[in-house]
């Protein structure tokens, strides 16, 4: 049976700790979907046995258009790691329907959730 479980409150403190220590101070605010209008999904997974974390986040870049969700893994020691194959990008048009926006979003969303989940319990997870 696997330590690892959902871990569904705010973000662990951890992770913007890591994030600004590796990229710098300032760097992390994105990793709080609550400060956008409309918030972003986000999920996150804590091994409950060596305190190791796994989150799913949404980045940003200066290219309003241009967004994507980002896989994190906080080792149980220090670090912070982005798991590969990578950010999962989407479109988001300026102008377009709500719903083709949520539609890109959430695909995007869910394809980062399959990685997180990969690298937490194995292939065909």
């Amino acid at each position: 049976m696997s330590s690892w479980r959902p871990y569904n409150h705010s973000l662990l403190p951890a992770f913007y700790e890591r994030f600004e220590e590796r990229w710098g101070k300032g760097t992390a605010p994105f990793l709080d979907p609550e400060v956008l209008e409309p918030p972003m999904p986000r999920a996150q997974w804590i091994n409950a046995d060596t305190g190791a974390a796994v989150a799913v986040v949404p980045v940003w870049a200066d290219d309003s258009e241009r967004r994507s969700f980002g896989v994190f893994y906080l080792p149980p020691h220090g670090d912070i790691w982005i798991l590969h194959p990578g950010p999962t990008q989407y479109a988001e048009p300026t102008s377009g329907v709500d719903r083709e926006r949520v539609t890109l979003r959430n695909r995007a969303f869910t394809k980062a959730i399959r990685h997180a989940e990969e690298f937490i319990f194995g292939q065909g997870a």
